[in-house]
C-alpha cells in the first residue's frame, strides 16, 4: 500500500507538508545559516536520487500496471472462504496492494460491512502499509535486497501475528462490534476500485485503461521524486550534523534495548515508506544496529499518520489500540529476528 494521499484544499500560504515546499526551507536555512554546506547538500541529495532512478522508474511502471490492468481487484478473492485462509491470503497479498491509504477506508469499510471477519481484514491492514512492489524497489536499491525480502516476510509474518490474534480472542469484548458508524464517503483518490471483474492483463486495449496507467505513473513519479529528495537532503544533515557516537551510543549495540528504542523511535521520526529508506540508510552508517533497523521500519510504517488514520477512521479506539500494539510487538520480535540473521 501506497502511504500517500492528495489533498485538494486550496491554501495561501506555502504548507510545510508539501515535500517540495520542505526541501527548499531546508536550502535556503542552510543558505542563511551554514551556507558552505548548502550546495554540498543538494548535490549529494540530487545524485543519490539519480541513483536511486532506475528502482524509481521500476517502481512507478510496476504500480502503474497494477492500476490500469486492474489487478488490485484479485485482493477481494483473499476475503472469501474459511477464516484462517482468509488470513494468510490477506496477509500474503496485504503488501501487494497498489492502494494508497485513502483508497483502503472505502475497501476496508466495505470488506467489514458485509461480514468479512476482523481477523483478515487486521492481517491486510498491519501487512499493506509496510511493502508493496515500489517500496520493495526502492529499499531493495537503497538497503539491499536481502534487507527488503526480510522486511517483505516481516511484513507478511506481522499480518499473520494479527490474524490470528484476532481470530484467537474474537469473542472477548476487545474485538466485539469493531466498527465506528460511517457516514458515506467518496475517496479521495477517486473510485476505491475504478475496474471491476476480472483483470484485463493487456490494459493498452482499453482507453481508460490507458489513462489510469499514464495517470498512476505521472502521480506516483512526482510522489517518489519529491519525497526521495527530501529524504536524501534529510539524509545529508544527518551525516554532517548529527554525531555517529551518539546514534551508535542510542540506537548500537546488541540486545533487546536498541531494537525495542528502534520499534518506540519509528513512529514519531517516520515520514513515509519510501522516505524512511534513506533515513534508515543514514541511521545505520551512523551506527544503528541492524534489528533496530527492522525494528524502526516496521512500527514506523504500521504507527506512520496516514497508515494510523486509515484505521482510526473506521474502527472503535480499542482496535486501534489493538492494531498498534500487535505492531509493537512485531516489530520488536522482526528486529530480534532480523539481528540473528543479519549478525
Amino acid at each position: 500500500m501506497s502511504d500517500h494521499a492528495h489533498s485538494h484544499t486550496p491554501t495561501r500560504m506555502p504548507n510545510l507538508r508539501n515535500a517540495w515546499t520542505a526541501s527548499l526551507a531546508i536550502l535556503v536555512g542552510l543558505a542563511i545559516f551554514d551556507f558552505p554546506a548548502a550546495w554540498p547538500t543538494a548535490t549529494f541529495a540530487a545524485q543519490s536520487l539519480l541513483h536511486t532512478a532506475p528502482f524509481i522508474l521500476f517502481a512507478v511502471f510496476a504500480v502503474a500496471y497494477l492500476k490500469a490492468s486492474g489487478a488490485e481487484n484479485l485482493l477481494a478473492r483473499a476475503f472469501e472462504g474459511r477464516q484462517g485462509r482468509m488470513i494468510v491470503l490477506a496477509a500474503l497479498l496485504g503488501g501487494l496492494a497498489p492502494f494508497c491509504s485513502c483508497e483502503v477506508i472505502p475497501f476496508i469499510a466495505a470488506l467489514l460491512a458485509v461480514g468479512a471477519p476482523l481477523s483478515a481484514v487486521m492481517a491486510f491492514w498491519l501487512a499493506s502499509p509496510l511493502m508493496d512492489p515500489a517500496m520493495f524497489a526502492i529499499t531493495a536499491g537503497t538497503l539491499g535486497f536481502d534487507f527488503a525480502l526480510a522486511k517483505t516476510v516481516a511484513a507478511v509474518s506481522l499480518g499473520l501475528l494479527g490474524g490470528v490474534t484476532v481470530m484467537i480472542f474474537a469473542n472477548t469484548p476487545v474485538f466485539t462490534d469493531p466498527l465506528r458508524p460511517q457516514p458515506a464517503r467518496k475517496s479521495c483518490c477517486g473510485s476505491a476500485k475504478p475496474f471491476s471483474g476480472k483483470a484485463e492483463w493487456a490494459f493498452w486495449r482499453s482507453a481508460p485503461r490507458r489513462e489510469t496507467f499514464r495517470d498512476t505513473a505521472l502521480d506516483n513519479a512526482l510522489f517518489l521524486t519529491k519525497w526521495l529528495f527530501l529524504a536524501y537532503l534529510f539524509e545529508a544533515l544527518m551525516l554532517r550534523y548529527v554525531p555517529s557516537d551518539w546514534i551508535g551510543s542510542v540506537l548500537g549495540g546488541d540486545g533487546i534495548g536498541p531494537i525495542f528504542l528502534g520499534a518506540l523511535v519509528g513512529g514519531p521520526a517516520y515520514l513515509n515508506g519510501y522516505a524512511a529508506v534513506p533515513l534508515v540508510d543514514a541511521l545505520l552508517d551512523q551506527g544503528m544496529a541492524s534489528g533496530a533497523a527492522m525494528s524502526f521500519m516496521l512500527a514506523g510504517g504500521v504507527s506512520c499518520i496516514p497508515a494510523a488514520i486509515a484505521v482510526w477512521a473506521l474502527v472503535r479506539p480499542r482496535i486501534f489500540a489493538a492494531y498498534v500494539g500487535i505492531a509493537m510487538v512485531g516489530a520488536v520480535l522482526a528486529g530480534l529476528g532480523w539481528a540473528a540473521v543479519a549478525s
